[in-house]
Protein backbone atom coordinates (compact mmCIF):
# COMPACT_ATOMS: atom_id res chain seq x y z
CA UNK A 1 0.00 0.00 0.00
CA UNK A 2 1.65 3.00 -1.38
CA UNK A 3 2.21 6.34 1.79
CA UNK A 4 -0.82 9.22 1.57
CA UNK A 5 1.05 12.28 0.37
CA UNK A 6 -0.83 15.35 1.58
CA UNK A 7 -0.06 19.26 0.76
CA UNK A 8 0.46 21.45 3.25
CA UNK A 9 -2.74 23.05 3.48
CA UNK A 10 -4.15 19.89 4.08
CA UNK A 11 -2.24 18.35 6.39
CA UNK A 12 -3.05 22.08 8.82
CA UNK A 13 -6.59 21.01 7.89
CA UNK A 14 -5.97 17.39 9.20
CA UNK A 15 -4.23 18.92 12.78
CA UNK A 16 -7.82 20.70 13.66
CA UNK A 17 -9.08 17.27 13.16
CA UNK A 18 -6.96 15.78 15.76
CA UNK A 19 -4.59 14.78 13.57
CA UNK A 20 0.00 14.74 14.84
CA UNK A 21 2.06 16.42 13.11
CA UNK A 22 6.02 15.56 13.40
CA UNK A 23 9.20 17.19 12.22
CA UNK A 24 11.38 14.62 11.55
CA UNK A 25 14.41 16.85 10.97
CA UNK A 26 18.01 17.01 12.55
CA UNK A 27 17.93 19.85 15.05
CA UNK A 28 20.00 22.14 13.46
CA UNK A 29 17.34 22.41 10.76
CA UNK A 30 15.23 24.63 13.31
CA UNK A 31 17.09 27.26 13.12
CA UNK A 32 14.85 28.88 10.16
CA UNK A 33 11.44 27.42 11.80
CA UNK A 34 9.77 24.68 11.80
CA UNK A 35 5.72 24.29 11.00
CA UNK A 36 3.37 25.26 14.33
CA UNK A 37 2.20 22.54 16.18
CA UNK A 38 5.11 20.10 14.92
CA UNK A 39 6.94 17.34 17.60
CA UNK A 40 10.45 17.68 17.39
CA UNK A 41 11.40 14.37 16.63
CA UNK A 42 14.56 13.68 14.54
CA UNK A 43 14.02 10.67 11.68
CA UNK A 44 16.57 8.14 13.49
CA UNK A 45 14.73 8.89 17.06
CA UNK A 46 11.14 7.90 15.37
CA UNK A 47 12.50 5.11 14.28
CA UNK A 48 13.99 4.18 16.74
CA UNK A 49 11.03 4.37 19.34
CA UNK A 50 8.20 4.60 16.75
CA UNK A 51 5.78 3.37 19.87
CA UNK A 52 7.49 5.98 22.23
CA UNK A 53 6.79 9.25 19.47
CA UNK A 54 3.87 8.13 17.62
CA UNK A 55 -0.13 9.17 18.91
CA UNK A 56 -2.07 7.15 20.60
CA UNK A 57 -5.94 5.84 19.93
CA UNK A 58 -5.53 5.78 16.11
CA UNK A 59 -4.82 9.25 15.45
CA UNK A 60 -2.80 10.03 12.30
CA UNK A 61 0.97 10.96 12.47
CA UNK A 62 1.46 13.51 9.61
CA UNK A 63 5.33 13.70 8.40
CA UNK A 64 7.15 16.80 7.73
CA UNK A 65 10.86 16.98 6.80
CA UNK A 66 12.76 19.73 5.28
CA UNK A 67 11.17 18.93 1.07
CA UNK A 68 8.92 15.74 1.63
CA UNK A 69 11.80 12.90 0.92
CA UNK A 70 13.12 12.09 4.49
CA UNK A 71 9.47 12.04 5.67
CA UNK A 72 8.16 10.03 3.03
CA UNK A 73 11.05 7.71 3.85
CA UNK A 74 10.20 7.34 7.47
CA UNK A 75 6.05 6.72 6.60
CA UNK A 76 7.13 4.20 4.45
CA UNK A 77 9.59 2.58 6.98
CA UNK A 78 6.94 2.99 9.65
CA UNK A 79 4.22 1.29 7.53
CA UNK A 80 6.57 -1.80 7.43
CA UNK A 81 6.58 -1.96 11.16
CA UNK A 82 2.85 -1.83 11.33
CA UNK A 83 2.27 1.94 11.99
CA UNK A 84 -0.94 2.34 8.99
CA UNK A 85 -2.00 5.61 10.20
CA UNK A 86 0.95 7.58 8.71
CA UNK A 87 1.04 10.52 6.09
CA UNK A 88 4.17 12.52 4.80
CA UNK A 89 3.53 16.52 3.85
CA UNK A 90 4.72 17.26 -0.09
CA UNK A 91 6.89 19.91 -0.30
CA UNK A 92 7.77 20.04 3.53
CA UNK A 93 8.48 22.64 5.93
CA UNK A 94 9.63 24.72 2.46
CA UNK A 95 6.29 24.21 1.10
CA UNK A 96 4.44 25.11 4.54
CA UNK A 97 6.48 28.25 4.45
CA UNK A 98 5.68 29.17 1.15
CA UNK A 99 2.34 28.41 2.12
CA UNK A 100 2.42 31.67 4.92
CA UNK A 101 1.21 28.38 7.15
CA UNK A 102 1.59 29.46 10.94
CA UNK A 103 5.69 28.76 12.29
CA UNK A 104 7.62 28.73 15.10
CA UNK A 105 11.26 30.21 14.93
CA UNK A 106 13.16 30.10 17.63
CA UNK A 107 15.33 32.91 18.78
CA UNK A 108 19.35 32.31 17.83
CA UNK A 109 22.42 34.47 17.86
CA UNK A 110 23.66 35.39 15.17
CA UNK A 111 27.05 32.97 15.62
CA UNK A 112 24.38 29.83 16.04
CA UNK A 113 22.58 30.84 13.52
CA UNK A 114 25.35 31.33 11.01
CA UNK A 115 26.61 27.95 12.15
CA UNK A 116 23.94 25.65 11.79
CA UNK A 117 23.04 27.38 8.46
CA UNK A 118 26.65 27.69 6.77
CA UNK A 119 27.20 24.08 7.73
CA UNK A 120 23.80 22.78 7.08
CA UNK A 121 25.05 20.33 4.35
CA UNK A 122 27.83 18.72 6.59
CA UNK A 123 25.52 18.43 9.73
CA UNK A 124 23.56 15.84 8.05
CA UNK A 125 26.18 13.65 7.60
CA UNK A 126 26.14 11.33 10.34
CA UNK A 127 30.19 11.57 10.07
CA UNK A 128 30.13 14.92 10.85
CA UNK A 129 27.41 16.10 12.82
CA UNK A 130 27.64 18.73 15.36
CA UNK A 131 30.10 16.99 17.18
CA UNK A 132 32.93 16.73 14.37
CA UNK A 133 31.95 20.35 12.90
CA UNK A 134 32.56 21.50 16.44
CA UNK A 135 35.96 19.89 16.03
CA UNK A 136 37.01 21.16 12.33
CA UNK A 137 36.38 24.99 13.93
CA UNK A 138 38.53 23.78 16.72
CA UNK A 139 41.26 22.11 14.38
CA UNK A 140 44.31 24.12 12.92
CA UNK A 141 45.76 23.43 9.25
CA UNK A 142 49.44 24.39 8.45
CA UNK A 143 49.04 24.97 4.67
CA UNK A 144 52.82 25.63 3.28
CA UNK A 145 52.21 27.78 0.07
CA UNK A 146 49.34 29.39 -1.67
CA UNK A 147 49.69 28.71 -4.78
CA UNK A 148 48.36 25.78 -7.31
CA UNK A 149 47.94 23.42 -4.74
CA UNK A 150 47.62 25.67 -1.50
CA UNK A 151 44.68 27.50 -3.78
CA UNK A 152 42.11 25.47 -4.11
CA UNK A 153 42.92 23.49 -0.18
CA UNK A 154 42.72 26.58 1.75
CA UNK A 155 39.60 27.83 -0.24
CA UNK A 156 37.67 24.16 0.78
CA UNK A 157 39.62 23.76 4.35
CA UNK A 158 37.89 27.28 4.77
CA UNK A 159 34.86 26.63 3.43
CA UNK A 160 34.56 23.25 5.45
CA UNK A 161 34.86 25.46 8.71
CA UNK A 162 38.71 24.62 10.22
CA UNK A 163 39.29 27.10 12.73
CA UNK A 164 42.63 28.14 11.93
CA UNK A 165 44.73 28.30 8.89
CA UNK A 166 48.22 28.80 8.84
CA UNK A 167 49.85 29.43 5.72
CA UNK A 168 53.34 29.99 5.20
CA UNK A 169 54.67 32.01 1.65
CA UNK A 170 56.98 34.04 0.78
CA UNK A 171 56.06 34.82 -2.62
CA UNK A 172 54.04 37.73 -4.72
CA UNK A 173 51.27 37.56 -6.51
CA UNK A 174 52.03 37.16 -10.92
CA UNK A 175 49.71 37.42 -13.22
CA UNK A 176 51.17 34.14 -14.57
CA UNK A 177 50.12 32.17 -11.41
CA UNK A 178 46.65 33.59 -12.30
CA UNK A 179 45.66 30.11 -14.59
CA UNK A 180 45.62 28.50 -11.66
CA UNK A 181 46.39 29.76 -8.43
CA UNK A 182 42.50 30.50 -7.89
CA UNK A 183 43.00 32.19 -4.01
CA UNK A 184 44.65 35.48 -5.88
CA UNK A 185 42.87 37.81 -8.35
CA UNK A 186 43.98 40.95 -10.61
CA UNK A 187 43.42 43.59 -8.71
CA UNK A 188 46.41 41.87 -6.21
CA UNK A 189 48.70 41.26 -8.34
CA UNK A 190 52.73 42.17 -6.72
CA UNK A 191 51.04 41.88 -3.52
CA UNK A 192 52.43 38.79 -1.11
CA UNK A 193 50.55 35.89 -1.76
CA UNK A 194 49.47 35.07 2.05
CA UNK A 195 47.99 38.60 2.20
CA UNK A 196 46.19 38.29 -0.93
CA UNK A 197 44.78 34.39 0.14
CA UNK A 198 43.70 36.35 3.79
CA UNK A 199 41.92 38.46 1.77
CA UNK A 200 39.96 36.05 -0.60
CA UNK A 201 39.44 33.22 2.45
CA UNK A 202 37.74 35.92 4.99
CA UNK A 203 35.57 36.83 2.00
CA UNK A 204 34.58 33.01 1.59
CA UNK A 205 34.09 32.56 5.52
CA UNK A 206 34.77 35.44 8.07
CA UNK A 207 34.90 32.88 10.65
CA UNK A 208 38.16 31.66 9.55
CA UNK A 209 41.29 32.88 11.21
CA UNK A 210 43.90 33.20 9.16
CA UNK A 211 47.44 33.53 10.19
CA UNK A 212 49.08 34.89 6.93
CA UNK A 213 53.33 33.97 7.58
CA UNK A 214 55.13 35.92 4.42
CA UNK A 215 58.53 33.12 4.85
CA UNK A 216 59.40 29.98 3.01
CA UNK A 217 59.72 27.42 5.67
CA UNK A 218 63.58 26.16 6.27
CA UNK A 219 65.27 23.84 9.19
CA UNK A 220 64.88 27.09 11.45
CA UNK A 221 61.62 28.19 11.34
CA UNK A 222 59.57 24.59 10.75
CA UNK A 223 59.41 23.83 14.31
CA UNK A 224 58.08 27.49 14.78
CA UNK A 225 54.93 26.95 12.12
CA UNK A 226 54.29 23.40 13.11
CA UNK A 227 53.47 24.84 16.68
CA UNK A 228 50.15 23.96 17.57
CA UNK A 229 49.04 22.21 13.91
CA UNK A 230 46.70 19.24 13.54
CA UNK A 231 47.17 18.65 10.25
CA UNK A 232 50.29 19.73 7.36
CA UNK A 233 49.23 20.35 3.79
CA UNK A 234 52.11 20.44 1.54
CA UNK A 235 51.88 22.44 -1.52
CA UNK A 236 55.43 23.58 -1.58
CA UNK A 237 57.00 24.05 -5.49
CA UNK A 238 60.49 22.80 -4.48
CA UNK A 239 62.09 19.59 -2.64
CA UNK A 240 64.09 21.65 -0.35
CA UNK A 241 61.00 22.33 1.15
CA UNK A 242 59.31 19.19 1.14
CA UNK A 243 62.40 17.24 3.20
CA UNK A 244 62.60 19.77 5.58
CA UNK A 245 58.53 19.73 5.99
CA UNK A 246 58.69 16.14 6.28
CA UNK A 247 61.29 15.58 8.92
CA UNK A 248 59.97 17.33 10.77
CA UNK A 249 56.61 16.26 10.77
CA UNK A 250 57.47 12.88 11.31
CA UNK A 251 59.90 14.08 14.57
CA UNK A 252 56.87 16.18 15.64
CA UNK A 253 54.15 13.81 14.92
CA UNK A 254 52.43 15.84 12.40
CA UNK A 255 50.19 14.09 9.40
CA UNK A 256 51.45 15.56 6.21
CA UNK A 257 49.71 15.71 3.42
CA UNK A 258 51.28 15.61 -0.05
CA UNK A 259 50.94 16.76 -3.65
CA UNK A 260 52.47 17.59 -6.55
CA UNK A 261 51.74 18.24 -10.18
CA UNK A 262 53.45 18.53 -13.65
CA UNK A 263 52.72 19.02 -16.97
CA UNK A 264 48.79 16.77 -16.95
CA UNK A 265 49.83 14.47 -14.29
CA UNK A 266 49.64 15.03 -10.30
CA UNK A 267 49.79 12.45 -7.28
CA UNK A 268 48.79 12.87 -3.88
CA UNK A 269 49.80 10.78 -0.35
CA UNK A 270 49.27 11.30 3.02
CA UNK A 271 52.60 10.80 5.17
CA UNK A 272 52.10 9.52 8.59
CA UNK A 273 54.86 7.94 9.45
CA UNK A 274 55.66 10.38 12.77
CA UNK A 275 52.45 8.38 14.66
CA UNK A 276 53.03 5.31 13.09
CA UNK A 277 57.11 4.44 12.77
CA UNK A 278 57.99 1.68 10.93
CA UNK A 279 54.71 0.94 9.73
CA UNK A 280 53.67 3.40 7.54
CA UNK A 281 56.33 5.64 5.18
CA UNK A 282 57.57 9.09 4.98
CA UNK A 283 58.22 11.06 2.10
CA UNK A 284 62.34 9.89 2.24
CA UNK A 285 60.66 6.48 1.99
CA UNK A 286 59.08 7.72 -1.58
CA UNK A 287 61.95 9.98 -2.42
CA UNK A 288 65.39 9.15 -0.50
CA UNK A 289 66.82 11.72 -2.58
CA UNK A 290 65.91 14.47 -5.15
CA UNK A 291 66.03 13.33 -8.97
CA UNK A 292 68.25 15.38 -11.57
CA UNK A 293 67.04 18.96 -12.10
CA UNK A 294 66.41 17.66 -15.71
CA UNK A 295 63.76 14.94 -14.25
CA UNK A 296 61.94 17.84 -12.30
CA UNK A 297 62.10 21.02 -14.00
CA UNK A 298 59.35 23.73 -12.36
CA UNK A 299 55.89 24.63 -13.85
CA UNK A 300 57.84 27.34 -15.51
CA UNK A 301 59.93 25.55 -17.60
CA UNK A 302 57.87 22.23 -18.22
CA UNK A 303 54.22 24.23 -18.27
CA UNK A 304 51.08 23.11 -16.05
CA UNK A 305 47.31 22.55 -17.01
CA UNK A 306 45.80 25.28 -15.23
CA UNK A 307 42.89 22.93 -13.29
CA UNK A 308 45.24 20.29 -12.62
CA UNK A 309 46.14 21.80 -9.40
CA UNK A 310 42.54 22.46 -8.87
CA UNK A 311 41.88 18.39 -8.70
CA UNK A 312 45.00 17.58 -6.80
CA UNK A 313 44.73 20.52 -4.18
CA UNK A 314 41.19 19.10 -3.85
CA UNK A 315 41.94 15.65 -2.87
CA UNK A 316 44.46 16.95 -0.44
CA UNK A 317 41.70 19.02 1.61
CA UNK A 318 39.40 16.07 1.06
CA UNK A 319 42.29 14.02 3.15
CA UNK A 320 42.90 16.58 5.69
CA UNK A 321 39.37 17.34 6.56
CA UNK A 322 39.61 12.79 6.97
CA UNK A 323 42.44 13.24 8.86
CA UNK A 324 41.22 16.29 11.59
CA UNK A 325 37.33 13.90 11.89
CA UNK A 326 39.32 10.79 12.40
CA UNK A 327 36.86 9.12 9.83
CA UNK A 328 37.52 6.80 6.40
CA UNK A 329 40.44 5.89 4.97
CA UNK A 330 43.64 8.19 4.26
CA UNK A 331 46.13 8.04 1.64
CA UNK A 332 48.68 7.04 3.96
CA UNK A 333 50.35 3.90 2.66
CA UNK A 334 49.20 4.86 -0.78
CA UNK A 335 50.23 7.22 -3.84
CA UNK A 336 47.20 7.99 -6.09
CA UNK A 337 48.52 9.27 -9.39
CA UNK A 338 46.07 11.10 -11.70
CA UNK A 339 46.63 11.60 -15.61
CA UNK A 340 44.73 14.30 -16.70
CA UNK A 341 44.97 13.87 -20.39
CA UNK A 342 43.18 10.55 -20.03
CA UNK A 343 41.53 11.04 -16.85
CA UNK A 344 43.01 7.85 -15.40
CA UNK A 345 43.49 7.64 -11.91
CA UNK A 346 46.09 4.57 -10.51
CA UNK A 347 47.05 3.60 -6.84
CA UNK A 348 50.53 2.20 -6.00
CA UNK A 349 51.37 1.34 -2.39
CA UNK A 350 53.82 2.78 -0.59
CA UNK A 351 55.52 0.37 2.14
CA UNK A 352 58.05 2.05 4.91
CA UNK A 353 61.63 1.73 4.18
CA UNK A 354 62.77 -0.03 7.41
CA UNK A 355 66.63 2.08 6.76
CA UNK A 356 65.02 5.54 6.23
CA UNK A 357 67.53 7.65 8.04
CA UNK A 358 64.21 9.43 9.81
CA UNK A 359 61.24 7.39 10.39
CA UNK A 360 62.82 4.10 10.76
CA UNK A 361 62.12 2.55 14.61
CA UNK A 362 64.92 4.05 16.15
CA UNK A 363 66.27 6.59 13.67
CA UNK A 364 66.52 10.48 15.05
CA UNK A 365 64.17 12.59 12.64
CA UNK A 366 66.83 15.50 12.54
CA UNK A 367 67.41 17.33 9.25
CA UNK A 368 69.28 15.11 6.87
CA UNK A 369 71.12 16.70 3.84
CA UNK A 370 68.96 17.30 0.72
CA UNK A 371 71.98 17.04 -1.44
CA UNK A 372 71.59 20.14 -3.20
CA UNK A 373 67.99 19.96 -4.16
CA UNK A 374 67.77 24.06 -2.96
CA UNK A 375 67.91 24.14 -6.51
CA UNK A 376 65.31 21.89 -7.39
CA UNK A 377 61.69 22.05 -8.46
CA UNK A 378 59.05 19.74 -7.35
CA UNK A 379 56.34 21.24 -10.03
Amino acid sequence: MSIERISPREAQQRLRQGAFLIDVREPHEHAGGHAQGAALVPKASLLAEPARHLPAGGAQALLICQSGGRSLEAAQMLRTAGFAQVASIDGGTSGWMAEGLPMVVPEQDAHTRDFNERYARHLLLPQVGQAGQRRLRASRVLLVGAGGLGSPAAFYLAAAGVGTLRIADDDVVERSNLQRQILHAEARVSMPKVASAAVALQALNPGVCVEAVPERVTAGNVDRLLDGIDVVVDGADNFATRYVLNDACVRLGKPLVYGAVQRFEGQASVFDAGRHRGQLPCYRCLFPAPPPPELAPDCAQAGVLGVLPGLVGMIQASEAIKLLLGIGEPLSGRLLHVDALTMRFHEMRLAADPACPVCAPGAVSEQPSTNGADQVRAG
